[in-house]
């Protein structure tokens, strides 16, 4: 990796911010040299996303304290749309796009070409079209933002970035949603960028892609830095350190659960495609999981993982075309998410944000959600009785708020995903559906989620685990199922699931069943 080139490009000096009851950033400094990618690493939190907000506009000159100079000149960014023009684009974690409107009309969205007031629609997907094309991404400018899966809308949301030209450029948890392929293209294009002199400020909290990929690293912790170093003199276990205050063991808590008898079964689940008839997410798939077990699904993006979860759930917006479901050995007819709430389902949902939280809503309110009819009489919610399971909820889990009337959407990821959690534990379920549980949360984050789900196996809840990350299927499974392609291609054992032997049956080069 080759050291950065160039001056300052970017510097932030003690930069403070402050919200009612809150200090999320305490002097921090930070700087970015052209030709470099800067990550920027820390808990949930620790003030990451708040920082590049102050940086993109989002939080206006006069809300926050400290200077913010590019180029060696003193900015004061009045709007985003000003950040913008100074040459710094922000792909936050939170994707900004219409998804009524096309891929690319996002992609050109208040910038689109035109002649004498007139839209040059023609221009507009030429040019799309080749930008989507140099990230080798398939996909056709003319369709809507929301027919595409949550990869390729990050990648579309990285190409709209692109399309302006930014001579910096700050990526929030860009891979979170992306498959491996589409990764290696991201990094491609990150490389290219590095050589044509464009900064770039890169947040993630897997740290295998940072020591890939970054000149340096600074560490937030609570609001402060605690330091920036060179890449090459830092590992993961020294960054990890820094970022909780603390040494970390071992991520994956040892599973010491007994499995009992088989609580959920899934018979030849198929599922058709709702935007292309006669195509299946899923073909046939069967699977069965036990009381006290964590079965994991494995398989690359497009395999059909959620689709499953989501059709067995009653969620999924295409057909179920065939399937049988049995809880306790009795069949259960599930059409809607009511009906798999009612048959002692819960499923912490892939999008925490578009289905398993409302934004606007307090803690006790998103925790309550799809319980209450549990902590409440038949006409008449008992408030006392919802506070008290609320607040016992949010003490077990940890979650880091002033309180249960705190509204969901000011969390940290991590903090939100626990929220989620706690909705779904309150409904006292007897099978658990997890799909990429700790999807952009940080490591301490990721520890807590893990325990809480070897405890809830330990006392003998049934989990199905679907995540994109095969060291966290591999290190809290009993079991492991492999989908390629909506089938399934291989089921190990704990013991016998390794990686290579995982990634075999993921990419359709093999076919295992366990004994």
């Amino acid at each position: 990796m080759s050291t950065a080139s160039g001056g300052a490009l970017l510097e932030m000096r003690n930069i403070t911010k402050t919200f009612p009851g809150v200090r999320a950033l305490d002097g921090v400094s930070f700087d970015l040299r052209a030709g470099e990618l800067h990550a920027l690493v820390g808990e949930n939190g620790a003030g990451k996303s708040t920082l590049m907000k102050v940086l993109g506009g989002v939080y206006p000159h006069g809300t926050y304290g400290g200077e913010i100079i590019v180029d060696g000149k003193l900015r004061n960014f009045g709007s985003v749309r000003e950040a913008e023009g100074a040459g710094i684009a922000v792909i936050f974690q939170e994707l900004s796009l219409v998804r009524e409107m096309t891929v690319g009309e996002n992609i050109f969205l208040g910038r689109e070409p035109r002649r004498f007031g007139i839209i040059r629609r023609e221009e507009l997907y030429s040019r799309a079209g080749e930008l989507l094309k140099n990230l080798r991404l398939s996909v056709d400018p003319h369709i809507p933002i929301g027919e595409l899966g949550i990869g390729q809308q990050q990648l579309v949301e990285i190409a709209k970035a692109l399309s302006q030209e930014a001579r910096i450029l700050v990526l929030d948890e860009p891979t979170a949603a992306l498959a491996d392929a589409e990764v290696e293209t991201l990094f491609r294009i990150l490389r290219d960028l590095r050589t044509r002199g464009v900064g770039m400020i890169y947040i993630s909290h897997k740290l295998d892609e940072v020591f890939q990929m970054a000149d340096r690293i600074t560490v937030l912790r609570d609001g402060r830095t605690v330091g920036t170093d060179q890449t090459s003199d830092l590992d993961e276990r020294r960054v990890i350190a820094r970022m909780v205050g603390r040494e970390v063991g071992d991520i994956f808590p040892q599973a010491d659960h007994a499995r009992g008898q088989v609580v959920f079964e899934a018979r030849d689940v198929t599922v058709e495609d709702p935007n292309a008839r006669g195509k299946l997410l899923v073909d046939r798939v069967s699977f069965a999981v036990r009381a006290g077990e964590v079965l994991g699904i494995a398989g690359l993006m497009g395999a059909g993982r959620s689709d499953l979860l989501m059709a067995i759930f009653g969620a999924h917006a295409g057909r179920m075309t065939s399937g049988e479901i049995f809880i306790d050995g009795q069949a259960a007819r599930i059409v809607r998410p009511s009906d798999a709430i009612r048959h002692g389902l819960g499923f912490v949902t892939e999008d925490r944000k578009r289905f398993g939280l409302v934004l606007d809503q307090t803690i006790l309110n998103n925790m309550t959600l799809a319980g209450l009819n549990k902590l409440s009489g038949r006409f008449i919610t008992d408030e006392d009785a919802e506070a008290a399971a609320g607040e016992r909820a949010m003490s077990d889990l940890r979650v880091k708020a002033n309180s249960i009337m705190t509204v969901a959407g000011t969390l940290s990821g991590g903090n939100q995903q626990k929220v989620v959690l706690a909705k779904w534990l309150l409904t006292n379920p007897r099978v658990l559906f997890l799909d990429e549980p700790t999807r952009g949360i940080d490591v301490g984050a990721k520890q807590e989620i893990y325990r809480e789900i070897n405890r809830l196996a330990r006392e003998g809840l049934a989990i199905v685990l679907v995540s994109s990350e095969l060291p966290e299927v591999l290190g809290l499974s009993d079991r492991v199922l492999v989908l390629h392609e909506g089938r399934v291609t291989g089921e190990f054992k704990r013991a016998d699931a390794t990686p290579e032997k995982v990634m075999a049956c993921a990419t359709g080069h093999a076919q295992e069943r366990a004994a």
